[in-house]
């Protein structure tokens, strides 16, 4: 895994190589391993290397093209870069190295910017070509890594985290208002914004051009859910499990050691029993546990790790959230506030005292509707589709007025569901995913900056996406939904920057292409079926985990806010978020947020979401705003 970073020079000299060095500096977590940068009238490109596939200098970047007409830096891995190899090469292509990198290159010689299409795995590249005078940026088809562009007045700057972006002095670093009530809404800033205005991240399946005169996005994959498979269900979990145990052997290609996440959940155990199946040694996993009872699934990781034999190894996060948690924060260089960051990071850290690269099971909820929200929501249409609209916009609104009013856990979730119901089914689903309501939004958000949003409204982006999914039922909507927004904008994000904090690969066999595509044509009934999720996704695993491990409560990787807000993290939390002079004061009524705090630590109410969104917003100001001289050294 590496890091990329560079600019064009058409229109601005825009930086020398050492611009680009204090580029690569902001990212060398990503690449410890090596840095090479290139220059020319065009363009600056920059790499940081994490070695993983041929671990000489050869596989350093900046690579070049033999006539030297292409320079590439890239970040990720190509795993059909093998089968491509064989074939280039029986065409009279030579290869001075064993890396997917060269084989990128080799495919731009031959089908030009069409070449994206042929290559499969997780990636953010970017190629110049001299002679067309272009920059060409690509990002995966799901979104596993990540790359971020600048364009403003000219500049155009391009790089794997913004925190690379902001070392550059002529980045403005205006907020962008509706990015703020994006996050606040759903704990992360979705594709394209991000949290500065021109700052944008390349969306899924997308490329720009880049020339002197344009700058084009143009979209090379979309998922689509029209066509369904019918026949045998048994024959549909073969074949599922066919096409898992294929991207799972192509992820265990390594110069360096590998090992795997184990949760005990359904989809890190089959990762881990097929990697077990294929590998020739004893297989490493990682789990991470907590003292809370609640939130601790270490046995059922155990479970699975004395089924397979591997080389199991576990940590209990307790006293080190309050000293690492402003420094784990800081790897977000914008607001982000999913709180398994935590357990993701401690994992990540880990696993990389023993491994290199770690194979996870990441993206099996959103493929196979393994989330518990997937079930309130058919519940909530069955419960809708009994009553006429007209009578739920008459008789729920009353009911929940009663509720805004009355404080505790029960309240606020007899609240939602009554918001939830009252509206159709897709903007229902906007109100499950959304992690502040509009109740408690307009409580405490300024007037001012209310004013500035000039009507937006979060929804906009979960009904977007909605409505353009080419499906005919519900769940297949939501699905698609969460897959283009949620996933690379929340799961992906974290386990990018939780992983490269700690200079660790982890690979994702679920979010293959082919798996999420094949998943896609699977009937809506057999991956929720009568409340059972991931139904044949358990019935594909059924040979390889015992009942328990499949049919067991889902815990997901979740952390005791509730408590930590009142105990672990008290006091940093209260010094950080009614301390401040600028940040939150910018948004919000600071006295209904002390309420709000005061309420939380009585336990009259839980509002630990709230105020840990509050909190890594504060974080994230400090660091990149406040205190910008440390935007770059986290």
């Amino acid at each position: 895994m590496c890091g990329i970073a560079g600019f064009t020079r058409f229109h601005h000299p825009t930086g020398d190589e050492n611009t680009l060095k204090q580029m690569g500096d902001a990212i060398i977590h990503r690449g410890p391993d090596a840095g090479g940068v290139y220059l020319d009238d065009g363009v600056g490109l920059c790499h940081r290397r994490l070695s993983i596939i041929d671990l000489s200098e050869d596989g350093n970047q900046p690579m070049f093209s033999e006539d030297g007409n292409l320079a590439l830096v890239f970040n990720g891995e190509i795993y059909n870069f093998l089968p491509l190899r064989a074939e280039l090469a029986k065409e009279g292509y030579k290869f001075k190295s064993k890396t997917d990198s060269e084989v990128i290159l080799a495919l731009y010689e031959k089908h030009g910017e069409q070449m994206v299409e042929k290559i499969f795995g997780m990636f953010a590249i970017a190629i110049w070509d001299k002679k067309l005078e272009r920059l060409l940026l690509y990002r995966d088809r799901i979104g596993k890594k990540p790359l971020y562009y600048y364009s403003k007045n000219g500049y155009f700057v391009f790089a794997s985290e913004i925190k690379s972006l902001l070392s550059l002095p002529h980045l403005e670093k205006n907020i962008r208002a509706d990015a703020v009530y994006d996050f606040f809404t759903y704990q992360y800033i979705p594709d394209p914004k991000t949290i500065f205005e021109d700052v944008f991240k390349l969306e899924p399946g997308h490329y720009l051009s880049v020339t002197k005169d344009a700058l084009e996005n143009r979209q090379y994959w979309q998922l689509s859910f029209a066509d369904k498979l019918s026949g045998d269900n048994q024959a549909i979990a073969d074949e599922l499990l066919a096409v898992i145990d294929e991207n799972v052997r192509n992820r265990m290609i390594s110069d360096v050691p590998l090992g795997a996440f184990l949760s005990g959940g359904v989809d890190s155990s089959g990762v881990t029993a097929l990697m077990a199946k294929n590998a020739k040694d004893r297989v490493t996993t990682c789990a991470i546990g907590f003292d809370s009872e609640k939130f601790d699934e270490v046995q059922f990781a155990e479970e699975v790790a004395k089924q397979y034999d591997t080389k199991h190894y576990e940590f209990t996060v307790r006293e080190n959230v309050t000293e690492n948690l402003e420094a784990i924060a800081a790897y977000f260089d914008e607001p982000f506030a999913d709180p398994s960051l935590v357990p993701t990071y401690f994992v990540s850290q880990l696993a990389r005292q023993k491994v290199t690269v770690a194979l996870a099971g990441d993206g099996g909820d959103e493929s196979f509707a393994g989330y518990s929200k997937y079930v309130t929501d058919q519940v909530e249409n069955n419960l809708r589709s009994k009553v006429p609209q007209v009578l739920r916009k008459k008789l729920l609104p009353p009911l929940i007025s009663l509720f805004n009013v009355v404080p505790g856990k029960l309240a606020k979730r007899l609240r939602s569901l009554l918001t939830t119901l009252k509206h159709d089914a897709d903007y229902g689903f906007f109100i499950t995913n959304s992690f502040m309501d509009d109740t408690f939004w307009n409580k405490v958000v300024r007037k001012d900056f209310s004013d500035k949003l000039g009507g937006y409204h979060p929804s906009e982006v979960t009904l977007k996406h909605y409505w353009e999914a080419d499906a005919d039922n519900h769940l297949d909507r939501i699905l698609y939904t969460d897959i283009k927004t949620y996933l690379p904008g929340d799961i992906l994000v974290k386990v990018d920057r939780m992983s490269m904090a700690n200079s660790l690969e982890v690979r994702a066999p679920l979010l293959d292409a082919s798996v999420v595509e094949f998943a896609a044509k699977i009937p809506a009934h057999l991956k929720l079926n009568n409340g059972d999720k991931k139904h044949i996704l358990k019935k594909s695993l059924s040979k390889y985990l015992s009942h328990d491990i499949l049919y067991r409560k889902k815990m997901g990787f979740s952390v005791p806010l509730d408590d930590w807000f009142r105990n672990e993290i008290k006091g940093v939390a209260e010094k950080t978020l009614f301390d401040c002079k600028a940040g939150l004061p910018d948004y919000f009524k600071m006295e209904e947020l002390r309420k709000i705090w005061h309420m939380h630590q009585l336990k009259q109410a839980d509002y630990s979401s709230e105020l840990w969104s509050m909190l890594m917003f504060q974080f994230w100001y400090n660091r990149y705003i406040a205190d910008s001289d440390k935007a770059v050294l986290a």
